[in-house]
């Protein structure tokens, strides 16, 4: 019989079946939102930090049928979700789901097969309600949406360990973290674009996407927002391009476009002012 505690739910239009806990976090938008905002090519690897199910990376991997992702996620049935997920839409041979937490050291993510420099993207959905939030309670719930001070610079400091000189690192949150993501994102990084997403026309943003690459020297941009529905609540061809045809934003096509800087010099720190 069916597990009462699982569900059966579809993304993407329903290129893929993706089981989740009945309660706590469920993936959602944001998961396949911020898919489409990777820049990945075949045969690249993609890392997943709190990646739950697996939404966003096998979102990716559904775009990109020939590229890798590692799934990282701290709690272990969510992994184990993740794994049956991966198989149940036959992307064995492009994907794997590791237990890991975010946070842990460098040599943790080494013995889990992720060294430094392992991967051309990070992707990450991190916690984002603070103590003015009322918690959850549902533990996973908590966990996955409750963040604490740092928590957020550390996610990006374990990101920046693993991207490549010329990847990306892209994360998804509330609109209001604009100005943390900012501050947070260590100074290798560059040519950082941000991608704020509307619920409707002329309503303030919900959702931002913060890319940036590991060490540009590019200028900081505000792109064009995303307009999630019309003033009468229709999705708009923007929105429904990428949430039901796996189609990418134009973020991940900027990203691409762009060719990958030489590595700096060892111990190089790229000037704060080369990002704004």
């Amino acid at each position: 019989m069916p597990d009462p505690a699982i569900t059966d739910d579809s993304a993407l239009g329903g290129r893929l079946r993706l089981l989740q806990p009945a309660r706590g976090h469920r993936f959602g938008h944001d998961a396949i939102l911020l898919a489409a905002c990777i820049p990945a090519a075949a045969g690249e690897h993609a890392v997943e930090l709190g990646a739950g199910v697996g939404a966003a990376g096998l979102a990716l991997l559904a775009r990109v049928p020939n590229a890798k992702v590692t799934l990282v996620e701290i709690d272990p049935a969510l992994t184990a979700l993740a794994t049956e997920n991966i198989v149940r839409n036959g992307m064995e041979r492009g994907a794997r789901a590791v237990t890991l937490d975010v946070g842990a050291p460098a040599r943790a993510f080494l013995g889990a097969g992720l060294p430094p420099a392992c991967a051309d993207h990070v992707l990450m959905n991190p916690p984002f309600n603070d103590a003015t939030h009322q918690a959850s309670p549902d533990a996973a719930r908590r966990r996955a949406h409750r963040a604490h001070k740092g928590l957020l610079a550390a996610w990006l400091g374990t990101a920046a360990r693993l991207v490549k000189p010329g990847g990306t690192v892209t994360l998804i949150g509330r609109a209001a973290q604009l100005g943390e993501a900012l501050a947070d994102i260590p100074r290798s990084f560059g040519g950082v674009r941000i991608l704020p997403v509307f619920g409707k026309p002329e309503q303030p943003a919900i959702r931002i996407l913060v890319q940036g690459i590991a060490g540009s020297r590019e200028a900081l941009s505000l792109l064009p927002g995303l307009t999630l529905n019309d003033s009468a609540g229709r999705p708009t061809a923007e929105a429904e391009a990428a949430m039901r045809n796996a189609e990418s934003l134009p973020l991940a096509a900027i990203a691409a476009s762009r060719s990958r800087p030489a590595s700096p010099p060892a111990g190089e720190r790229r000037p704060r002012s080369s990002r704004a």
